[in-house]
């Protein structure tokens, strides 16, 4: 069987509707991920589009949306312990989880109730 797959091109958080502005605050400004132009035809939908190093993060609105509390993306990151602490001065709760062997993480909910996992991988790797 040949491969089909070659990569991830983007993934997609939902959000509810009007919130535009605090995704940016949170993915953009508190994260640190810039913004990217949608393109011309999809921008009436709404959401925002973000870079994450070679993948996007599309952050698109949902009318009758409900969070994912179990689904999540994991977004890797150089410095674990300062980006705790950078969300926990913005008021995100974080919560370590069970540790998995060579890397670091712990978890927090976006603005609007997303599961979201950071994790850094050892120094050793």
């Amino acid at each position: 069987m040949s491969k089909f797959l070659t990569g991830i091109d983007h993934i997609q958080i939902a959000a509810p509707p009007g919130s535009e502005e605090t995704a940016r605050q949170f993915y953009g400004e508190l994260l640190g991920m810039e913004e990217i132009p949608k393109p011309e035809i999809l921008q009436a939908l709404g959401g925002c589009w973000f870079i994450c190093g070679s993948q996007e993060v599309h952050i698109g609105i949902q009318n009758d949306f409900i969070p994912a509390k179990k689904a999540h993306p994991a977004f890797t990151v150089n410095a674990l312990e300062q980006l705790k602490s950078r969300l926990q001065q913005a008021d995100y709760l974080v919560n370590d989880d069970l540790p998995i062997a060579g890397r670091s993480r712990f978890f927090t909910h976006d603005p609007f109730g997303n599961k979201v996992e950071f994790l850094e991988f050892d120094k050793e790797q």
